[in-house]
C-alpha cells in the first residue's frame, strides 16, 4: 500500500512539473519565436526551457533532503535491511527525482525548439 501511494505521488510530481513548464512554454511562445528569429539555436532555447524549469524541484529537493534526515525517525520500524540514514538509499531516491524531473521538463523543451518564429510573431 505505501508503494502505491509513492508510486502515484510520483506520477502526480511528474505530471504538475510537466503542467507547470508545459504552460510556461505555451506563454513564452511568442518570446521563444523572438529568440530563435535572432539567431538562438534550437539546443539553446531547449536548454533555457529545461533549466528554467529545474529551479524549484531542485530548491524541493534540497529542502526534502534537509528535512528528510530529522524525520527519519518515524521511519525506522519501517525499513528492513537498510539503515535509516544510508546515504546509498538517500542518494538513488533523489538521483531518480531529479531524472524524473529532468524528463518531466524535457517534453516541454522539446516542443520550445520546433516553436516557428513566423507564426510565433503572427500571434495573439
Amino acid at each position: 500500500m505505501l508503494a502505491a501511494f509513492a508510486v502515484l505521488a510520483l506520477v502526480l510530481a511528474a505530471t504538475g512539473i510537466f503542467g507547470v513548464v508545459a504552460g510556461a512554454v505555451s506563454d513564452r511562445t511568442r518570446e521563444i519565436g523572438i529568440r530563435l528569429a535572432l539567431g538562438a539555436t534550437p539546443g539553446e532555447v531547449g536548454r533555457l526551457v529545461v533549466r528554467q524549469g529545474m529551479v524549484l524541484p531542485v530548491v524541493g529537493l534540497v529542502v526534502g533532503a534537509v528535512l528528510a534526515f530529522p524525520a527519519v525517525g518515524a521511519m525506522r520500524g519501517l525499513l528492513y535491511g537498510v539503515s535509516a540514514t544510508d546515504p546509498r538509499v538517500f542518494g538513488s531516491v533523489l538521483l531518480g527525482l531529479l531524472s524524473i524531473a529532468v524528463l518531466a521538463t524535457l517534453i516541454p523543451a522539446r516542443r520550445a525548439t520546433r516553436v516557428d518564429p513566423r507564426v510565433a510573431m503572427s500571434a495573439d
